[in-house]
């Protein structure tokens, strides 16, 4: 007969103690639980009933590894949360509104760096309601500009209507 391993022999490493109790006749699968110390691995070579309970605890080892080992892992698919949301795709458009002394205004829109349209002609009014629509904090130096441009309009208009009184005068003198 060959002797039994006892809880007293230290020299033998888990490994070792594993594959003589199966050179005894218990099952054991081969692999040994890191956690499991040397007298217990002797203590299920000499006792055939405890081989089960040492099945089982591998049966458990290993289920947490397969658990640590799909925690991992990276899942498939996107990640739910807001730690990886997708950013906004922002648009740069540029609109550019100019307007002279005499009351002419032109917008240009560039998208990036490329124009959309250059020089095109719009009425004060358009450019009034446009800025109310965006925002106070727009509309209200823009129609500050425009009734600038409105008052500098009527005194012109003032201006020519004066002299087209005198050219009036000097026609009706040279008539006669």
């Amino acid at each position: 007969m060959n002797p039994e391993p006892t809880a007293e022999s230290t020299d033998e490493t888990p490994a070792e103690a594993t594959a003589q109790s199966g050179a005894t006749g218990t099952t054991e699968t081969g692999t040994t639980d890191p956690g499991t110390t040397e007298a217990q691995s002797a203590t299920s070579a000499q006792d055939g009933t405890s081989t089960e309970s040492a099945a089982a605890e591998s049966a458990e080892s290993a289920e947490s590894a397969e658990s640590a080992e799909t925690e991992s892992k990276p899942k498939r698919g996107r990640p739910k949360g807001g730690a990886n949301a997708r950013k906004t795709r922002t648009v740069e458009l540029t609109l550019t509104v100019t307007g002279t002394a005499d009351g002419e205004w032109q917008a240009e829109l560039k998208h990036g760096s490329k124009w959309v349209t250059r020089g095109l002609a719009v009425t004060a009014s358009a450019v009034s309601r446009a800025a109310k629509e965006l925002h106070d904090e727009l509309s209200n130096p823009i129609d500050e500009v425009i009734n600038a441009a409105k008052e500098q309009q009527a005194a012109k208009v003032a201006e020519l209507e004066a002299q087209l009184e005198a050219a009036k005068k000097q026609l009706a003198e040279l008539e006669g």
